[in-house]
């Protein structure tokens, strides 16, 4: 009886780290980010983000139609997908707010929202369109748009998962090979195309959905190949560490990542059935159990999300200020410990409302 909660609280824990990950990795002078994933493979937290993201989803659509009906899981992830629209609007408005303050304390940095702000001053209702049409999509809100598609799609892609997972696998990697020439038709200014073509990135969503639905790396390591496809895993990212820190440390960046290049899903695949490994052994679980405030942001998912962009783009354009664009270990050291602090005091917010919350009469009955 004790395993869901286990398993929960690992998923929490690896959404949690990976949320930490991905707001240093946006702070161009941090000193941790030397050492998170992209250092030493060709993919990044985005990946796992998203991988935990369908498996997450699957876990909670099995769960409410097991409480509920499956009509009324259908029912939720819609109303997801209308949260997580609202959470893009959200972080798209405080990416501009941020870059606003920042402009008026004349301070100036690469990732700054330049042209979305001059285009909001110059024409504000056409510039609040587009971000309404997911045309224009500000800096670290750009991840959003493809998750709303991905709640949207939850209904049609898990059944899929538990009854036919090879169509739904077919389905899938037949979109992602042909997600370079479906992003053209994106809503989109000037032909821009989306940071995340969610044509290609869907194939980890769905990837995270079949990893809960079709135990398949239970099955595979519990047979006579288990130990085979382990040492596998582990030899294909030693190479592909090797290749990223000594012969090319940008081999995946810009439409790579924006189309999920093959290299980036084995990248990621390797080191996911590699930790799948030490997570059966328990390490993740007694990692979770050490480190809770990790396991309380990635319980808060949206929440650290849309609150890690406003921390990442103001810690990032102060330090940039501070440094002229140049390595400062001792001001990145500390960039970092207020970037994971702030994070952290992000994900307790609720319990804080809730606690300075007067609880209603009918309640206190």
């Amino acid at each position: 009886m004790t395993a869901p909660a286990k398993r929960f609280a690992e998923l929490d824990f690896f959404r949690g780290l990976a949320l930490l990950i991905i707001v240093v990795d946006h702070i161009g002078g941090s000193i941790l980010s030397r050492a998170t994933l992209h250092a030493f493979a060709l993919c990044d937290a985005a990946e796992v983000f998203v991988f935990l993201g369908g498996f997450a989803a699957a876990v909670a659509y099995q769960a409410h139609s097991a409480r509920v009906t499956e009509a009324g899981a259908r029912k939720r992830f819609m109303r997801r997908a209308l949260q997580i629209y609202r959470a893009f609007l959200i972080t798209a408005g405080l990416m501009l707010l941020t870059s606003a303050i920042l402009r008026a304390f004349s301070i100036d940095a690469p990732n700054m929202n330049r042209g979305d702000l001059d285009g909001l001053i110059a024409s504000p209702a056409r510039v609040l369109r587009d971000i309404l049409l997911l045309k224009r999509q500000p800096y670290l809100s750009a991840v959003l748009p493809m998750y709303v598609f991905f709640a949207a799609a939850v209904p049609f892609v898990l059944p899929l998962a538990h009854r036919r997972p090879r169509l739904l696998i077919a389905a899938s990697v037949a979109t992602w090979a042909a997600a370079p020439w479906l992003n053209r038709y994106l809503p989109s200014i000037d032909g821009a195309r989306w940071d995340f073509n969610p044509f290609a990135w869907q194939l980890l969503f769905v990837m995270g959905a079949l990893a809960r639905c079709q135990p398949i790396h239970q099955h595979v390591s519990a047979s006579q190949y288990g130990r085979f496809a382990t040492l596998l895993a582990w030899a294909v990212a030693g190479a592909i560490a090797v290749y990223v820190i000594f012969v090319s440390p940008h081999a995946s960046g810009g439409v790579l990542k924006q189309n999920l290049a093959w290299m980036r899903v084995i990248s990621f695949t390797a080191i996911a059935w590699a930790v799948g490994s030490l997570i059966r052994r328990g390490w993740a679980a007694r990692l979770a159990d050490a480190v809770p405030a990790v396991g309380a942001i990635g319980r808060q998912g949206t929440l650290c999300f849309v609150g890690g962009a406003v921390i990442s783009l103001a810690i990032d354009s102060v330090l940039f200020q501070l440094t002229g664009g140049r390595l400062n270990v001792p001001l990145g050291l500390l960039a970092d410990a207020l970037a994971i602090a702030t994070l952290v005091a992000v994900s307790r917010l609720p319990a804080v409302m809730a606690a300075l919350t007067p609880a209603s009469p009918s309640s206190s009955r």
